[in-house]
């Protein structure tokens, strides 16, 4: 389920948990459009002692245009295994990453929001762990311009999924 592009030949080796909802359990409103739009608290396990940085992807894959990114954080200390509830939607969180530009335009966490009547969506929330310090990249970056310059820098990855309808 995660992005084969991005993490081809990468191990999944980080355990991704939230207390919020079991692994391919529904998502609870307070985490999406149809209530408090925070970012659920996420677990991180078994990130590589070689790590220099984490990057988290929220991503939902059955989208009817395609792949729909929720939130990009990045530039994530390494040594990282807990991930707060409600992350302020600040370009920077201090102690914690940079914040990327969802596809809503927001910088930012923004949930769940499915088009109503459609079946459940998945919504990934990917974990990678990069060999690289920073991105080099200041807030607001795309999820494409981020790909770019962290492909060939994946050393290993995990995840987490949920499901959500309206």
């Amino acid at each position: 389920m995660p992005l084969p592009e991005l993490v081809a030949g990468a191990p999944r080796s980080i355990e991704v948990a939230s207390p919020a909802f079991s692994e391919g359990g529904r998502i609870p409103s307070r985490y999406t459009c149809d209530g408090g739009d925070v970012s659920p608290p996420l677990l991180l396990k078994g990130v590589p002692e070689k790590a220099r940085s984490l990057l988290i992807l929220v991503y939902d894959p059955d989208a009817p245009g395609g792949v729909f990114i929720h939130w990009l954080l990045y530039s994530i200390p390494p040594a990282t295994t807990y991930i707060p509830e409600a992350v302020p939607k600040t370009p920077v969180v201090q102690g914690l990453g940079v914040q990327g530009r969802n596809s809503f335009g927001r910088i930012g966490y923004n949930g769940p929001c499915p088009p109503r009547g459609d079946r459940p969506h998945r919504y990934v929330f990917l974990v990678v762990a990069l060999d690289v310090p920073s991105t080099g990249l200041g807030p607001g970056a795309t999820w494409k311009t981020l790909e770019e310059r962290v492909r060939g820098h994946v050393l290993a990855y995990g995840y987490t999924y949920g499901l959500y309808s309206r």
